[in-house]
C-alpha cells in the first residue's frame, strides 16, 4: 500500500492529520495520527485463527507516551519508561471500551492495540487521538470490524463548547467529557463536571457527536483510498441438537429460580446446582461426554435471556424490584477509631467501608508524566478484594478495572473538595469494598463523601452516585435504576452519574450493543436524576454536613507570612535555622515565595501547642520578638556580668547576672551552664536589635510569699 496523508478541519479550528502506509508496515493497521505537534502511532495486530478452546475475546489496548516525546526525562533514578501511569491505564480503558462492541459477536481471535505517543507539544492530550487512530487502524485493515467509531473531548469555556479542548483550554472549561461513538450512536462516554445538570450533559454529547460523524466519515474515505478487503469470518455453528437438549432439560425450573426474587448467594447457588444437575444429566450420553462447556455457554445464554425477557414483558427484576427501585440503603460514620474519619455506605448487597487520613504537604503525591507535573493533595484509591464477590484469590496490586473505578469516583468527589488555601490538608480516601453485586464504584462515591464529612473536611456539598442499566428489545427498551451485578452481565448499557442535589460532577457509560439514541440516553439520564436525589436523602439520615473539629490524631497546622526580605533569615545559611527550628520544636516546616514576594510558612505539628510554639520562634527569626513574651532558650556563653542566650536561631540576648535569680548571685556558671535551656523573659528590645533577657522575672518572689 502507498503512502496515503489526509488532513481533516472536524470543529472550528481543530484539524487532525493521519498517515497510513509509511511506518509499522508489518502491522495489520497502522496510521500516525497527529494534532498540533504531538504525533501517536496507533497499530492493530489480530490472530488469523483464534486458540483451540478459547471462549472470550482476548483484546489488549496499551496506550503508552514516551518522556523524549516532549524532550524529557523520565524522575526519579532510572530514566527508563516502565510500568505504565495511571493517567496512561485510564486512556489504555476508554479505548478498549470503544471498541469491544464493534466487533462481532463470537470472534475469539487474540488482538492487540498499541497507540504510542512520539512526539508531545504538550497541548494536545494523546488520549483521544489514540482512540481514533485504533479505529482507523482497524478499519483500513483486514480485521472485522463494524466500525469505524471515534473519540473526542468536549469543554466548556464561557457558555460555548469547545471539541478536543487543549490543556490551557481544559484550566478554563467547567467540564472535561470524552464521548465516543459511530456516525450514528454513542458507545461510551466518561468525565468530570462542574455540577452542570441533565440537559447541559445531554447537549455536550450532543455537540461531542457531530464532530465524531465527521470523523467517522473521514475514516471511510480513507478506508476507500486503501483498499483492502476485510477477511472473511464466520462464526463457528451452533450445536443446534445439543442446545435443543439443553432446552429440554432446564425446561421451566430455570424461569422459577429467577422469578423468585431472591438474593445473591442463594440466587447464585440455586443456579449453580440446575447447571450442575443438566451438565450431568447431559454427560452422561456418550455422545455430550465432553461437552460439559458447551452446555454451560447454552445454560448461561438461557439464563441471560429469561432474565431480559422478565424485565421487559413484566417490568420486574430479580429481586422483585420495578425498574425504578433503589435497593435498601444504611450507612454509618465514625465506625473506625484511629483513622481521622470513615463511613460505612451499604447499598443491598454492596458494601464499601471508606476511610480518610489527613496529610501535611509532604505527603502529597508527585505526578511526573509528559503531559503533568504536579503535587496531588486529594487521591482516592479503590480497592476489590476476592472475598466482595464471595472468592478466594490472589492479592495482587490494582488492576486496570480498580485504578478506572477509584479514578470515576475520585472525579465525582475532587469537584466539591475545598481549596488548598482554605483547608491546607492532603487528603487520601481508601474505600474497600467489602461485599459487591452492583456499582461499588457509586458506594465509593456515596461513602467517600460521608467519610469526608466525618473526618471535618469541609466538602462543599454532599455528593452521591448511582448505577444504571438497561435492556433493549425489539419493541421497546427499559432503563432500570441501581442495576445488580447480573443486570449488568446480562443488561446492554452500563451508566454511572455522580453528583450533588444541584448538578452532576462525573459520569462514566458504556454501552454493550452498537449504541444508544440521544432520546433513551435522556430518559436515563432522568432517570439517574431521581435515583440520585433518592441516595443522597438517605444519607442525609447518617451524615449531612462536616463535623465542627478534626480528628484529634490528624496533624495540625497553623499559616503564616512573613515579609520576603526575612524568608532568607528563618531560612538560614544551608537551611541551618529552618532545620534547628524543627527538630527543637517537633514540626514541619514548608516557606514558599508568593507572586507578590511575600514568605507563605506552613507549620504542621501533632499538637497546636507544637505549631504555635514554632510560629512564635518564626517571628522572632524574623524580627517579630514581643517585649514581655516568654522564650525557651540556649545558654550559648558565659561570662562574669552574665549569659548569653539565643532565644531563636540567630538571635542572642544578654541575660545579666542581676535577673539570673531573685536572690544575690556571686558566679553565673551556679546557677546556669553553657548548652543548658531555660525559659527567659523578653524585657527590651533596645535600639540596634539588643535583647535584654531575664529568668527571675519568671521565678516567684519568695519576699512576696
Amino acid at each position: 500500500m502507498n503512502s496515503i496523508k489526509k488532513s481533516i478541519e472536524f470543529a472550528p479550528g481543530k484539524t487532525l492529520t493521519v498517515e497510513t502506509g509509511r511506518l509499522a508496515k508489518l502491522a495489520d493497521g497502522a496510521v500516525v495520527v497527529t494534532m498540533g505537534e504531538t504525533m501517536v502511532l496507533c497499530t492493530v495486530v489480530s490472530a488469523k485463527e483464534p486458540k483451540p478452546g478459547q471462549d472470550f475475546f482476548p483484546m489488549v489496548v496499551d496506550l503508552r507516551e514516551s518522556f523524549t516525546a516532549g524532550g524529557k526525562f523520565p524522575g526519579g533514578f532510572i530514566k527508563r519508561e516502565g510500568r505504565p501511569s495511571e493517567g496512561e491505564t485510564l486512556s489504555s480503558r476508554l479505548i478498549d471500551r470503544s471498541l469491544r462492541p464493534l466487533y462481532p459477536d463470537g470472534y475469539r481471535n487474540e488482538t492487540q492495540y498499541i497507540c504510542q505517543v512520539f512526539s508531545s507539544d504538550g497541548q494536545h492530550q494523546p488520549d483521544v487521538l489514540g482512540a481514533f487512530g485504533a479505529s482507523a487502524a482497524t478499519h483500513i485493515s483486514d480485521i472485522p470490524f463494524d466500525g469505524p467509531m471515534s473519540q473526542v473531548k468536549v469543554g466548556r469555556i464561557d457558555g460555548e463548547y469547545v471539541i478536543n479542548p487543549t490543556i490551557d483550554e481544559l484550566e478554563q472549561s467547567d467540564m472535561d467529557i470524552i464521548v465516543a461513538g459511530t456516525a450514528d450512536s454513542v458507545l461510551m462516554i466518561e468525565g468530570e463536571m462542574k455540577e452542570i445538570s441533565e440537559a447541559e450533559m445531554l447537549e455536550a454529547i450532543k455537540e461531542g457527536h457531530k464532530a465524531i460523524a465527521k470523523l467517522c466519515q473521514f475514516q471511510e474515505e480513507l478506508r476507500e483510498e486503501c483498499g483492502v478487503e476485510k477477511r472473511e469470518y464466520v462464526p463457528e455453528p451452533v450445536n443446534e441438537a445439543l442446545k435443543n437438549r439443553v432446552e429440554e432439560e432446564v425446561g421451566s425450573k430455570l424461569k422459577e429460580i429467577v422469578a423468585t426474587g431472591l438474593g445473591k448467594e442463594e440466587y447464585n447457588g440455586r443456579l449453580s446446582e440446575l447447571k450442575n444437575e443438566v451438565i450431568e444429566s447431559i454427560t452422561e450420553d456418550e455422545e455430550y461426554a465432553d461437552a460439559a462447556d458447551e452446555i454451560s455457554s447454552f445454560f448461561g445464554d438461557m439464563e441471560k435471556s429469561e432474565l431480559r425477557n422478565m424485565i421487559l414483558k413484566e417490568k420486574r427484576r430479580i429481586d422483585g424490584r420495578s425498574p425504578h427501585d433503589i435497593r435498601d440503603i444504611w450507612g454509618e460514620v465514625g465506625y473506625l477509631p484511629r483513622v481521622h474519619g470513615s463511613a460505612i455506605f451499604s447499598r443491598g448487597e454492596t458494601q464499601a467501608l471508606v476511610s480518610v487520613a489527613l496529610g501535611t504537604k509532604r505527603d502529597a503525591q508527585s505526578v511526573d508524566t509528559l503531559f503533568h507535573e504536579e503535587e496531588k493533595t486529594f487521591m482516592l484509591h479503590y480497592n476489590f478484594p476476592p472475598y466482595c464477590v464471595g472468592e478466594a484469590g490472589f492479592l495482587r496490586g490494582p488492576g486496570r478495572r480498580e485504578i478506572g473505578h477509584g479514578h470515576l469516583a475520585e472525579r465525582a468527589l475532587k469537584m466539591l473538595m475545598p481549596e488548598w488555601e482554605d483547608f491546607g490538608y492532603v487528603v487520601r480516601v481508601r474505600s474497600d469494598i467489602l461485599e459487591s453485586n452492583g456499582s461499588s464504584s457509586m458506594a465509593s462515591v456515596c461513602g467517600g463523601s460521608m467519610a469526608l464529612m466525618d473526618a471535618g473536611v469541609p466538602l462543599k456539598k454532599p455528593v452521591g452516585g448511582i448505577a444504571m442499566g438497561m435492556i433493549v428489545g425489539d419493541d421497546e427498551t427499559v432503563v432500570l435504576s441501581d442495576i445488580r451485578g447480573e443486570e449488568d452481565f446480562m443488561g446492554d448499557m452500563d451508566f454511572k452519574t455522580a453528583g450533588t442535589a444541584d448538578g452532576i460532577t462525573a459520569t462514566q457509560m458504556d454501552m454493550k450493543v452498537k449504541g444508544i439514541s440521544f432520546e433513551l440516553l435522556e430518559e436515563a439520564l432522568e432517570q439517574a436524576h431521581k435515583g440520585r436525589m433518592h441516595i443522597l436523602g438517605e444519607m442525609a439520615k447518617t451524615i449531612s454536613e462536616k463535623r465542627q473539629d478534626i480528628s484529634k490524631y490528624a496533624p495540625q497546622f497553623i499559616n503564616m507570612t512573613i515579609d520576603g526580605d526575612s524568608i532568607g533569615a528563618v531560612i538560614g545559611p544551608g537551611g541551618k535555622v529552618i532545620q534547628t527550628l524543627q527538630k527543637e520544636t517537633d514540626t514541619e516546616i514548608w516557606i514558599e515565595e508568593d507572586e507578590e514576594g511575600k514568605g507563605q510558612i506552613t507549620i504542621t505539628a501533632d499538637s497546636l501547642e507544637k505549631a504555635e510554639a514554632a510560629k512564635k520562634r518564626i517571628q522572632a527569626v524574623a524580627g517579630h520578638l514581643d517585649e514581655g513574651a516568654t522564650y525557651k532558650g540556649t545558654v550559648k556563653a558565659i561570662k562574669e556580668y552574665g549569659a548569653f542566650v539565643e532565644i531563636v536561631p540567630g538571635k542572642e540576648g544578654l541575660l545579666h547576672i542581676s535577673e539570673l535569680n531573685h536572690s544575690h548571685v556571686k558566679n553565673v556558671e551556679d546557677v546556669i551552664s553553657i548548652g543548658e535551656e531555660i525559659e527567659v523573659k523578653l524585657l527590651k528590645v533596645e535600639h540596634g536589635g539588643k535583647l535584654r533577657l531575664s529568668r527571675k522575672a519568671l521565678l516567684p518572689n519568695p519576699d512576696e510569699a
